[in-house]
């Protein structure tokens, strides 16, 4: 008896320590996201993502594949997306905010020339269900923010428009590449107007972490397509705002290439190094994908489709960062350790 009593004892002392530990690193909050996402695919991930009970969701654009002019086409488009079940579940218990990209917006690789960008916003808005009489209608571009408050902090996501404003692109002739960087400080990104807001936004920077949407990849910018990296001044300007306005914990996010990956580069002046974490697509990928230069890479590229999740300590400043695939396996992931001052 004597011998069961102490198995006893240790078995619920172990089975207590066990529920002790799941407690403690349960994360204070928890974000999902993902980008490129047809309609018309089978959408395997929404029931995973809800597994990973996430705070938000963020679409990082290519929330629907329309590419028309026709604004009845992507209407009907966002009907179909709204109309999947397992979305409708994750809309239901979970915030959702957006940016677009090319293939919501209408037209592939779009920018400021696309005349059908006003009609598209209030397409956009109305697949968020934002209501009518909200600022954002009248506003050129859909950029936004929120502030999440917990119980330990704050997170703050904002939401940026990498489409309303930018300039068209500078094509290439070398072969293999589809666009070349501008010079001389030519072209824009987010125009004068979302430039003036967005300094505003992180000026005002009292969050715990500061999330911020780009459709398209901030740092990886050698592979020939859409990045920053074409505009290489707009790049500087970023990286001088995060560091002269001291904003605390940026993390960049980021969609658009078929394939996932992280990023990661460090910047004089700034106390943690600077991380954009890409994730597409949601329903289809880059199968064919062979290789590309990315200096900034840590890791590997996932080529297969997946979604993001971002799970935030806030006792040690801890963000676990992953790229999930199907039956909601961690395909990689990536642990950092923020200031906390």
């Amino acid at each position: 008896m004597r011998y069961i009593d102490h198995f006893l004892v240790v078995f619920f002392c172990v089975i207590q320590l066990s529920f002790s530990q799941d407690k403690t690193s349960s994360p204070d909050f928890v974000i999902a996201f993902g980008s490129c996402n047809n309609q018309n695919s089978s959408q395997p991930f929404w029931n995973e993502i809800l597994k990973n009970s996430p705070d938000l969701f963020i679409w990082g654009g290519d929330n629907i594949y329309a590419d028309s002019d026709d604004m009845s086409k992507i209407k009907n488009d966002y009907r179909i997306q709204n109309s999947n079940p397992d979305y409708q579940k994750l809309k239901k218990v979970v915030p959702v905010m957006a940016t677009w990209d090319d293939h919501d917006y209408g037209k592939n690789d779009a920018g400021v020339e696309w005349y059908k960008k006003e009609e598209s916003q209030q397409l956009f808005l109305d697949f968020l269900e934002v209501a009518k009489n909200a600022p954002i209608r009248a506003q050129n571009g859909i950029y936004t923010s929120r502030v999440f408050e917990i119980e330990k902090g704050s997170v703050k996501v904002i939401v940026l428009d990498t489409r309303f404003f930018r300039s068209a692109l500078r094509k290439s002739t070398e072969e293999g590449r589809r666009y070349e960087p501008y010079e001389n400080n030519e072209g824009t990104v987010l125009g004068a107007a979302q430039w003036k807001w967005l300094e505003k936004e992180l000026a005002s920077n009292y969050s715990d972490f500061v999330l911020i949407v780009s459709s398209i990849q901030f740092l990886s910018s050698e592979h020939g397509f859409e990045t920053w990296g074409n505009f290489p001044h707009e790049v500087k300007r970023l990286n001088d705002i995060l560091i002269n306005k001291g904003v605390r914990n940026a993390i960049l996010l980021s969609g658009d290439r078929h394939i996932s990956e992280f990023s990661m580069t460090r910047i004089k002046g700034l106390k943690y190094p600077l991380i954009d974490f890409t994730s597409s697509g949601l329903t289809h990928s880059y199968t064919g994908y062979k290789g590309e230069s990315n200096r900034h890479r840590i890791g590997r590229v996932i080529s297969t489709p997946s979604f993001g999740t971002l799970k935030f300590d806030l006792d040690s400043y801890t963000v676990t960062m992953q790229i999930r695939g199907e039956n909601n396996i961690v395909l990689q992931e990536f642990k950092k350790q923020y200031p906390k001052n």
